[in-house]
Formats: structure tokens, C-alpha cells, sequence
């Protein structure tokens, strides 16, 4: 039996990054087109005498699923 679909190719894979980076490209040099949102969002300034760690939800998610 032969398969119906070619097998997938390095090349093929880099024609595609290629091409979904130039489409990224266009989107964002469209004028009037928004950007999102998330790219917009400046992160908080580092604290001038350390202490930037913060007990955050997403910080104690993680030390729930690192316990053994």
C-alpha cells in the first residue's frame, strides 16, 4: 500500500517557517492595524535593592506540580 500523503521534508518545513514569518511581517507593517494588546504591556521596573521575587498564583502552581 502505498501512502497517499508525501513524506514531509526538511525543506518543506523551512518553506513553511519561511512563509508563516513573512505573513507575520505584512500583518505587522499593515498600517491601522492594532497591535495586540499583550505586546503593548511594559513589564513592572526592577526593584533598586532587589526583592523581585513575589509569591504570585502562577509561582504556586508551580510548586505544586514540582512536588514529588
Amino acid at each position: 500500500m502505498q501512502d497517499s500523503q508525501p513524506k514531509p521534508s526538511r525543506r518543506g518545513f523551512f518553506f513553511g517557517a519561511a512563509a508563516t514569518g513573512a505573513a507575520a511581517a505584512a500583518i505587522v507593517a499593515l498600517p491601522g492595524v492594532p497591535a495586540p494588546q499583550t505586546a503593548l504591556q511594559e513589564a513592572k521596573p526592577a526593584p533598586e535593592k532587589g526583592g523581585g521575587y513575589s509569591l504570585s498564583d502562577h509561582v504556586k502552581r508551580y510548586y505544586k506540580t514540582a512536588r514529588v
